[in-house]
């Protein structure tokens, strides 16, 4: 029998192996094979519990700390020269750690953009936390830049567009590749830096940097999103024919109906209701749910199917989309088209009159829509004001499957996912791309409906293929840290809202605090402060269950289209059901645990492109109206400024710390403030502002604003080097009462 390590041994190992700390290499270590590895997970859940290790992922870490051997990526030396460096295995809440590399003489030359494994110490410094030896080089990331091509006699410059940039690259005359002065351009490096500033090679151009278009095309180069297919892959996907009967159930005369944005380029899921007429299950309903079988045409080993694994999943940007497989099959084949026969992994599931579900199973079909509606004409048919397309479908087909989701609602309130209110920006492009409106989607019960469908269905997927034995990735939403629970519950206190603690934490403890918010002037200030609370969700072969949705089996089984997770979930059904030979194969299953990470990875790439080509959006739309006031809620902060989500946008700006006044600025790290040196002003998350916009610069999505008055009250003009003197005395006051009651918050917190 294997020997179970202690506690301390457990701990001892994971100090002295920093890059080796997933449940399986700590099972390695110690030749744990077996149910000894029941033991070994308890354990680790145990040091969770008394907060010596925090899980991350499928590896443990010491919660409060860097590694004391990390991956670094080296900075630009600042204007001192000294060089820092970003630590990559940071994922903890607040500012980033800082480090200082201490080099040696016997180091070689190290370059922005080098990463390196360093040996850190802790330290307390005033501008850094860690200091950093290195141990060896690990690689450098690709040098290349994209910006905008200034000319100039020598050849040129390039200004980055991206706004974390700071420093231009330098371009000699024959490195230009004919580029012209106001071009958007990527460069690669092409030598060592004179006069300050790296030297670049223009390896492409692409066009009018202000051009409406350009802005995806920015966040696409920028993050590395291919769009663009592989001849091979396109020929497989032209070369596609569609499926037929054979080996497949007929569903063809189901009244299987997509619902969807009226704007959607794909239907990849249909449903269906009806109440039950099992005499048992009186005032039941049975609910299908049909999703189109990518599996039939991207197999495992293909061009296709090693594209789609590249990619991971589409990229969505209000002017385009970068899909994950090619038109023929995103756009035709695989879309679930009005009218036309369509290959479908059907689910049937029956609940009962409360919601409950009693019984779930699969079919692989054929099926063919009656009908292609959005979410905006079908919520108009319910609420009594039915189109000609779905009048003759509200008797028959609407109002059972609204029915059916009333009931779902009941289960719903009685599981307690998380309820967070948070507005989605939408953004509208006129036809030549640019910005017309920013708006905030209105959330209809036809919304609700078809989420609360795919979610039962995902559910009945992963529960299918535990029953089954089959591997699987699931998808994983693990409870908060305890480190971030404390911040939510001391940002909750401050705002006068009681989160308990001493007990396991529910979704439903988080929607008794998000309630009590509710209306009050602090609502969105908990709301946000919750979902910073979260864990971020991942793919992952092991369950460790979906703590948002309050569900313990999950997995995503809807969307093949746009995401490969669900792809590896069709073709794990196709191999536990037996219905052929395009089903998940034991290569596959071997690199669960890869795949899972790689396309964790390339979700979160997408969701960071999304993010920075809506800042661009937001930053062209608001070009126009500089000068203008705007109110606002103080939404971040750090040593260099405040960050302020404007009330009518949604837009995020900064507000250099060089803005607030003559006074000293004193950041305090733990307590997320900003403090006045003189007025005692302190400028901390969640307060109401009032903020002139100074700057919008579409082509990196920078806003700047000026604080004009926080919480109601006038900017102070002075500081000890301002000609207008300092505050007032009842400012100042009000200030070191702030200040004060922060530092026993964090005074709380440390002990």
């Amino acid at each position: 029998m294997s020997r179970i390590p202690s506690k301390p041994e457990i701990l001892d190992w994971i100090a002295a192996n920093p890059t080796l700390t997933a449940k399986r290499d700590i099972a390695k270590a110690f030749g744990i094979k077996g149910a000894a590895r029941i033991d070994l997970k308890r354990l680790l859940r145990e040091l969770e519990d008394e907060g010596h290790l925090e899980k991350r992922k499928r590896s443990y870490q010491d919660p409060d700390r860097l590694p004391p051997v990390s991956i670094l990526q080296v900075l630009a030396p600042d204007k001192n020269g000294d060089l820092f460096a970003r630590p990559l295995e940071w994922h903890g809440e607040g500012v980033e750690p800082v480090v200082l590399m201490i080099t040696r003489t016997s180091d070689p030359a190290l370059g922005e953009g080098d990463r390196i494994l360093a040996r850190l110490t802790v330290v307390t410094a005033e501008d850094h936390n860690y200091e950093a030896r290195m141990i060896r080089r690990v690689g450098s990331n690709p040098k290349k830049i994209l910006g905008v091509f200034r000319k100039t006699a020598e050849g040129g410059r390039i200004l980055p567009v991206d706004k974390g940039a700071d420093k231009e690259w330098q371009v000699s005359a024959d490195a230009t590749g004919g580029a012209r002065d106001g071009e958007l351009v990527e460069a690669e490096l092409a030598g060592p830096a004179r006069m300050g500033l790296p030297r670049a090679r223009i390896v492409e151009r692409l066009g009018d940097p202000s051009a409406p278009k350009a802005v995806s095309l920015i966040a696409i180069r920028q993050h590395g999103i291919p769009d663009d297919f592989p001849d091979e892959v396109v020929a497989e996907a032209d070369a596609m024919k569609p499926m037929g009967l054979k080996g497949r159930e007929d569903l063809r005369d189901m009244p299987l109906i997509t619902i969807d944005p009226w704007d959607a380029r794909d239907h990849d899921d249909a449903c269906y209701a009806h109440p039950d007429d099992d005499p048992k299950n009186e005032g039941g309903h049975i609910i299908w749910v049909a999703i189109a079988d990518v599996a039939a045409y991207v197999t495992p080993g293909s061009a296709l199917d090693r594209e789609a694994r590249k990619r991971g999943n589409s990229t969505y940007f209000p002017d385009r989309v970068v899909p994950m497989l090619p038109d023929r099959l995103s756009g035709d084949l695989c879309s679930l088209h009005e009218g036309v026969p369509r290959a479908c992994i059907a689910v049937r599931m029956q609940i009962d009159a409360h919601g409950e579900k009693i019984s779930h199973h699969f079919v692989r079909g054929l099926m063919r829509s009656p009908a292609s509606l959005n979410y905006e004409e079908v919520q108009a048919a319910i609420d009594g004001n039915p189109n000609d397309r779905c009048g003759p479908l509200l008797e028959p087909v609407l109002q059972p499957l609204y029915d059916a989701y009333a009931a779902l609602v009941k289960a719903r309130h009685l599981r307690q996912p998380l309820e967070l209110d948070l507005p989605e920006r939408q953004i509208v492009l006129e036809d030549d791309g640019t910005v017309s409106s920013v708006n905030f989607k209105e959330r209809l019960d036809a919304h609700r409906l078809i989420e609360e469908f795919m979610v039962l269905a995902n559910v009945a997927a992963a529960e299918t293929l535990i029953a089954k034995k089959q591997p699987l990735l699931f998808r994983v939403h693990e409870e908060p840290s305890p480190e971030k629970l404390n911040a939510l519950r001391e940002t909750a206190l401050e705002a006068g809202f009681p989160l308990a603690k001493g007990q396991v934490l529910k979704t439903m403890h988080l929607n008794r605090l998000l309630a009590a918010a509710a209306g009050s002037e602090d609502a969105e200030l908990i709301n946000i402060s919750t979902l910073r609370s979260m864990m971020q969700a991942y793919y992952g072969p092991q369950n460790f269950g979906h703590f948002g949705l309050a569900l313990r089996n999950y997995a995503h089984f809807t969307s093949p289209i746009r995401r490969y997770a669900d792809l590896i979930v069709h073709r794990a059904l196709v191999t536990a059901h037996g219905w052929g030979k395009d089903g998940l194969k034991p290569e596959d299953i071997e690199r669960l645990e890869e795949t899972g990470q790689h396309i964790s990875d390339t979700e979160r790439r997408s969701m960071v492109a999304e993010r920075d080509t809506t800042d661009r959006y937001l930053a062209s739309y608001l070009s126009e109206r500089v000068g203008d006031e705007f109110t606002g809620r103080i939404s971040g902060v750090a040593k260099f400024g405040a960050f302020v989500k404007l009330d009518d946008s949604g837009a995020d700006g900064l507000v250099p710390i060089r803005t607030l006044g003559r006074e000293f600025f004193h950041f305090d790290r733990e307590a997320g403030t900003l403090m006045g040196a003189d007025t005692g002003l302190t400028i901390s998350i969640g307060q109401r502002v009032t903020a002139r916009l100074t700057e919008a610069a579409p082509v990196t999505g920078g806003i700047a604003l000026e604080l004009l008055s926080v919480d109601g009250d006038k900017m102070p003009q002075g500081g000890s080097r301002s000609p207008a003197g300092r505050a007032p005395r009842r400012k100042v006051a009000k200030g070191k009462r702030k200040a004060d009651k922060i530092k026993r918050k964090v005074s709380r917190k440390r002990s």
